[in-house]
């Protein structure tokens, strides 16, 4: 039976252990928290030693992410890892001795209405795009209070920038690197957080000549919506609701909250590599991050 490693036990690393069971694999975890379920260890080398994995998932906090990558690598590990969003806090130099292939965690490169919309897009004129996402951060996890999670410590790699860095990935996904960037963003609403909640970003990218981004940490209930004006169609793409529009022309799809996790993790187990965010891929939207929150500190347009 093949073995998985997944370091951190919050919701997300808890999510991976269930699904990566279901594939078949066995599971262990390395975390600070008590794991009763699962085979549970507290240091990492130990967990490497004893359950030789094939697969480690690093599913701990942002800030925590590189030194985790490093860690592993000086271990000897020669086999994949994938890291959950965003790959880091801040831009790394990373050099790889040992594990084979790393890739980053964004997930929503596997849902149904995306790949919709990726194939609507092939040979289109692209004029404008609108991209909106936001949810209530107290929501998120029903279960703890959102004062005490990593999302709302700022060094601790949390913020709305980088907890739905999703959007990030997939705009550069689907219209290509971005020229320059305007935006403005911060802490504006009454949530009892040191980082980021709300944000408003305007780009030109290679495929796209206007785009507008906005991520919040506040809207009840969430959305997740993106508009998109080409020469030649109006595509609506509702990664919540389910549904894709062409020209007012609605489909309807069905959603299953696993099924991006699970395909992602079997588009990697079994080297399609197609769909998959590379870690130089990772990487670029580090780099747009760092470029968004340089715009709005300077309050000027950033070039690429």
């Amino acid at each position: 039976m093949r073995q998985a490693l997944v370091l951190g036990y919050g919701s997300i690393g808890k999510r991976h252990c269930t699904l990566l069971e279901e594939l078949g694999l066995s599971v262990s975890v390395v975390s600070r928290r008590e794991c009763e379920e699962r085979k549970h260890f507290y240091n990492l080398l130990e967990a490497i030693e004893q359950c030789q994995p094939d697969y480690i998932v690093i599913a701990n906090e942002t800030s925590l992410h590189f030194d985790s990558l490093r860690h592993i690598d000086q271990f000897g590990f020669k086999n994949k890892v994938l890291i959950e969003k965003p790959v880091f806090s801040t831009i790394e130099n990373v050099v790889l001795e040992h594990v084979s292939k790393v890739c980053v965690a964004y997930n929503l490169r596997f849902h149904p209405i995306i790949d919709r919309l990726r194939k609507a897009l092939e040979g289109q004129d692209i004029i404008s795009a609108q991209v909106y996402c936001g949810q209530y951060l107290p929501d998120w996890r029903p279960s703890t209070d959102y004062k005490e999670s990593y999302s709302a410590d700022k060094t601790r790699g949390g913020g709305v920038l980088r907890d739905l860095s999703h959007e990030l990935d997939y705009i550069l996904w689907l219209f290509g690197r971005w020229k320059k960037v305007a935006a403005t963003g911060g802490h504006f609403s009454s949530l009892h957080i040191s980082s980021d909640d709300c944000w408003s970003v305007l780009m030109e990218t290679e495929r796209c000549r206007t785009l507008t981004l906005q991520l919040n940490y506040l809207d009840r209930p969430g959305q997740r919506k993106i508009v998109i004006n080409t020469d030649e169609h109006t595509f609506c793409a509702d990664l919540m609701m389910g549904t894709f529009t062409c020209d007012g022309r609605i489909e309807n799809f069905e959603l299953d909250g696993n099924k991006t996790y699970m395909d992602q993790h079997c588009a990697f187990l079994t080297d399609n590599y197609d769909r998959l965010c590379s870690l130089s891929e990772g990487a670029e939207v580090l780099n747009l991050i760092q470029a968004v929150e340089k715009a709005s500190c300077e309050k000027s347009w950033i070039l690429s």
